[in-house]
């Protein structure tokens, strides 16, 4: 690690020791690296030189105020940002340099829950978890109803596969869209704020479904939120970005036990340390 440039507090560190940059980044336990990642948006720095690595077949969190370039980390991922400069592989894909059909192929290996399921309202949750698909494969209608209706049974919505998305509470409809992630039986799963507008229980049992899911299925899960009971109860490895760059990252034990300030505050959830309200 080295010290933060002058703009910013000197008791910060950030993080590149997992990367083994001097290697090849093709290679090896990371599925997702981020090397030097930067990105302006309006002229601000968002993205600041971010440098991390995430594990395969891992549950890793991403964990940040808000504001810090969570949300644009996960454009980058999937290529509907793209980074001014440094780079970001994905299953030994460059994904600033790919071209369009081999980016679109890319994406066909990621899965995406969304903060609010962003679910179709004119579809039923069959025809929404049936949506890729439809659009993607070559399935036949037969095999479409196989593998859409053991996702829904999954995530415990056999029983709603008919009811249009308005009818659903607002964990159903993150699991409905939790099934659909899945249903293209992805390499990479993202869950963008997944516990954003549950209570504190329907955000345990999502979490506990996050966990079972992934036993059974395996892959690369990245969990984006600020929610430190969730990271908690599902983060095996754990990142936390601030101010587009990564603090420090590792697995649970060692970041639960930090003697960085700002990971010790952060995840304490402590008024006392260094992040202020400004």
């Amino acid at each position: 690690m080295t010290d933060v440039d002058e703009n910013i507090d000197d008791h910060f560190e950030w993080h590149t020791d997992d990367l083994d940059l001097s290697g090849d980044p093709e290679t090896g336990d990371w599925s997702i690296r981020c090397v030097d990642i930067h990105k302006k948006l309006g002229g601000v720095p968002v993205l600041n030189g971010l440098n991390v690595a995430f594990p395969d077949n891992t549950i890793t969190v991403v964990l940040g105020p808000s504001g810090t370039g969570k949300s644009v980390l996960i454009k980058h991922i999937i290529g509907l940002m793209f980074p001014d400069s440094g780079d970001l592989i994905v299953h030994g894909e460059h994904v600033p340099s790919l071209t369009m059909p081999k980016l679109l192929a890319l994406r066909r290996r990621i899965g995406v829950l969304f903060q609010d399921g962003a679910l179709f309202g004119s579809m039923s949750v069959f025809d929404n978890v049936a949506f890729p698909l439809r659009q993607h494969t070559d399935m036949s209608e037969v095999q479409i109803a196989e593998r859409v209706t053991a996702r829904l049974t999954d995530v415990g919505l056999a029983d709603a596969m008919d009811d249009a998305p308005s009818q659903l509470s607002g964990g159903m409809r993150k699991r409905a869209g939790f099934a659909r992630a899945l249903v293209m039986e992805p390499d990479v799963v993202i869950f963008d704020e997944p516990d954003s507008g549950l209570d504190p229980v329907r955000t345990a049992l999502l979490c506990d479904l996050i966990q079972e899911m992934h036993g059974i299925y395996g892959g690369t899960y990245l969990v984006v939120t600020h929610n430190i009971a969730s990271a908690r109860q599902i983060g095996e490895y754990i990142a936390l970005l601030w101010r587009g760059r990564i603090v420090e990252a590792g697995d649970a034990d060692r970041m639960f036990s930090s003697e960085n300030a700002f990971v010790r505050q952060f995840l304490s959830g402590s008024a006392e340390g260094p992040l202020t309200m400004d």
